[in-house]
């Protein structure tokens, strides 16, 4: 192992299992968590996953960090604390920390116009499919009620989506486009994406998509940076994410780089379509990072925005940040079991736990309690409740609908009953 693996293993790892002693809330049961050892050993032996590593962090100091398999199963090399994955959309509540850092600074507002940054979006209609006298479907279009606004980027709310979510005049739209086609940058994608018609009226309906690929342009043209400078000046280098990055430059960033399994060809297309375009900087799913650096950026929020005496939000953006801002009197629609998840509402950037949801038992966690995961299988918690951030990285498309919820009530079953479900 080299020697910087060595030292912030070592330093993770002198906390493994240790009992807590701050604050009334127990840590959690070491004869529980060892379920958490065997779920993912056996993940990895049954050959349904390459690797993954876990960490539980309460009170500030890991009670549970353990590393299970290789990075990839083509040069064998176990997984280490500085591995670096492919995180998807947990690039998303990054991206959103950084805008609601400049509406701290004053520099932007939830109310201004997406046009105000990227004039194209003074132009864009919305889409309605209609049915002719024919019987046949065709798209009609129309203005919004409103403009799109930096409110509706952050809530994704704007009438943006992705490709393979929507009605099928949508993913025609989007796919008949090609917006990844050729080189393009932030400012180039966002024109693209105002090029085409919004799925829904701004403000109306809670829906993925490149909303936050938009918000990292505005962030580019409101810094002067590019997005990734922008995140390092004010996030990364703060926080101490020295790993954290659009694209990897050496060839030990490159050995330590997890691959799903060969048979995981989504994510095998997604690496391929991230190495074809160095020069796009996606604020909604472009980052790399490891689990050592993202638990910087997980506790961070779970100490109300401050991390080592350094604040990175006033308290009042930080609630405004954690708050659900699409629940009752929002005017916005969500579908039952929505990808938040039951039980959640949405922040700016961020799922909040608001009840307990519909289903019976109600799904493990607490009120107030944060996430947000990936496609690419990595997920991470805050609970401010048992004063805990929890983190798995892994790289699976194919297996992490089955594996992240049985993660997390593993996590949460570590803990007394009465403490692990809302």
């Amino acid at each position: 192992m080299k020697r910087r693996e060595f030292l912030v293993g070592a330093a993770m790892l002198a906390g493994t299992m240790a009992q807590s002693r701050a604050g009334d809330v127990p840590a959690p049961a070491p004869d529980r968590l060892r379920g958490i050892t065997a779920f993912f050993e056996n993940e990895v032996t049954s050959g349904r996953l390459a690797g993954a590593i876990v960490l539980i962090q309460q009170h500030g100091k890991p009670v549970y960090f353990k590393m299970f398999g290789v990075r990839d199963v083509r040069t064998r090399l176990s997984m280490t604390p500085d591995t670096i994955f492919a995180v998807h959309s947990m690039t998303k509540p990054i991206t959103s920390l950084a805008a609601m850092m400049l509406i701290d600074e004053g520099k932007l507002a939830l109310t201004d116009p997406v046009s105000k940054y990227i004039p194209l979006f003074a132009a864009t209609k919305v889409g309605m499919e209609i049915t002719k006298p024919d019987g046949s479907m065709a798209l009609e279009v129309v203005p919004p009620v409103h403009a799109v606004t930096i409110r509706d980027l952050m809530r994704h709310t704007s009438g943006i989506t992705y490709d393979y979510i929507g009605g099928r005049w949508v993913e025609l739209a989007y796919k008949t486009a090609h917006i990844f086609e050729g080189p393009f940058n932030n400012r180039e994608f966002a024109d693209r994406i105002a090029r085409l018609p919004l799925a829904r009226q701004p403000g109306t309906l809670w829906r993925y998509g490149h909303s936050t690929d938009v918000l990292g342009a505005v962030i580019e043209i409101i810094t002067g940076q590019t997005l990734y400078d922008a995140l390092k000046q004010r996030i990364f280098d703060p926080l101490g994410m020295t790993s954290t990055k659009f694209l990897l430059s050496t060839p030990d960033e490159i050995e330590r780089l997890a691959r799903p399994l060969p048979s995981d060809q989504i994510l095998l297309d997604g690496e391929r379509e991230r190495l074809d375009h160095p020069e796009w900087q996606s604020g909604g799913g472009g980052l790399l990072s490891t689990i050592t650096d993202y638990q910087r950026f997980a506790q961070m929020l779970l100490n109300s925005g401050e991390l080592d005496g350094r604040r990175y939000l006033s308290p009042a953006a930080f609630r405004a940040m954690t708050s659900d801002q699409i629940g009752p009197g929002s005017g916005v629609e969500r579908d039952y079991f929505y990808f938040p998840g039951d039980g959640f509402g949405y922040g700016y950037g961020l799922a909040v736990r608001t009840d307990p949801g519909n289903a019976k038992p109600p799904p493990a966690g607490s009120i107030g309690e944060l996430k947000w995961d990936s496609g690419s299988g990595t997920y991470f918690g805050v609970d401010p409740k048992l004063d805990m951030v929890y983190l798995l990285m892994q790289q699976t498309q194919n297996e992490r609908g089955r594996i992240t919820p049985a993660f997390k009530e593993l996590v949460y079953g570590s803990f007394p009953p009465e403490l692990s479900r809302p």
